[in-house]
């Protein structure tokens, strides 16, 4: 493998989107020149069934042919993480698939059903491990409400490698850095605009749907941020914003909207998204993409 999982975890976390063929079905093969075109430019960890790839989207079944499709087109290129979540039984389950095909780590979703228990979430990451046998984990922080205490607890669980940590709230990401382990990783969890953030506190690495259009943008943001050259990143970063500020539309609703807009313009074309996602963009919307790709040499 290219990279070891520590170096990769480190690096660009690309999330894949999940493409679907004309009568609305998974269709992986699409994201084949996809997933060589960013490995080509550098991305450091592709990762499968995460929230761009609309993972709630998808049944359980397909959730696991998904992981089972991205683990043969990677390969031995880079290691794969592979979301899991949901219920209880449909997350080991998915565990233990994404294993079986060779994910590299399992990325947790945090659970959203409306009665969280944070030391019910303990119980939750333990019968992950065993159904993965051990596959090291990365929590997918996206409520930081439950505090820092609950936050260290879940983190001190054997397996657990590190947090993406998805809210805007870098103090706080401070906060339960320094409650917690120092071997544990903490990776900028928003893409490209909040890395800067989150990197000053101590976060490595970041999360990004643009490795899908624009992977060798992201990539020369990951540099200048390691290199510690912050005026660069944010040069960088503010010519990408508009993709990501069309992403934003709706409530987010338009998250991933704009990525298959994106990979549609540019004859990649993955499908539509499905409801409760908006689709397509708005005539508004599409000028503004439109705008963004011919701005940066993109189609």
């Amino acid at each position: 493998m290219t990279r070891t999982l520590d170096d990769a975890l480190t690096g660009i976390s690309g999330i894949l989107v999940t493409p679907y063929d004309a009568g609305g079905e998974i269709a992986p093969d699409r994201l084949a020149p996809i997933i060589d075109h960013a490995l080509g430019a550098g991305l450091h960890m592709p990762v499968v069934n995460g929230n761009t790839g609309e993972f709630y989207a998808l049944t359980t079944d397909e959730a696991c042919d998904m992981a089972g499709a991205v683990c043969d087109m990677v390969g031995d290129r880079a290691p794969v993480l592979a979301g899991v979540g949901r219920g209880i039984r449909d997350a080991v389950r998915l565990a233990r698939r994404s294993a079986d095909a060779g994910a590299a780590a399992l990325m947790i979703h945090q659970p959203p059903d409306p009665f969280v228990a944070p030391r019910g979430v303990v119980d939750y990451l333990h019968a992950i491990a065993d159904a993965s046998g051990g596959l090291p984990m990365m929590l997918y922080l996206r409520n930081d409400t439950i505090g820092t205490a609950a936050i260290a607890d879940l983190c001190a669980v054997p397996g657990v490698k590190g947090v993406k940590w998805a809210t805007p709230n870098p103090m706080k990401l401070a906060d339960a850095k320094g409650a917690c382990d120092p071997a544990i990783v903490w990776v900028g969890g928003l893409a490209e605009v909040w890395a800067p953030s989150f990197y000053a506190v101590g976060a490595r690495g970041f999360t990004s749907g643009l490795i899908n259009v624009w992977p060798e943008r992201s990539v020369a943001i990951h540099a200048a941020l390691e290199a510690g050259d912050y005026g660069q990143a944010n040069a960088l970063i503010e010519e990408m914003r508009g993709f990501e500020d069309i992403r934003a539309e709706e409530h987010n609703g338009t998250n991933v909207t704009g990525v298959k807009a994106a990979l549609q313009a540019m004859g990649r074309d993955c499908g539509p998204t499905r409801p409760p996602s908006a689709w397509p963009l708005t005539e508004a919307q599409s000028r503004k993409m439109q705008g963004f790709l011919s701005r940066n040499g993109l189609v």
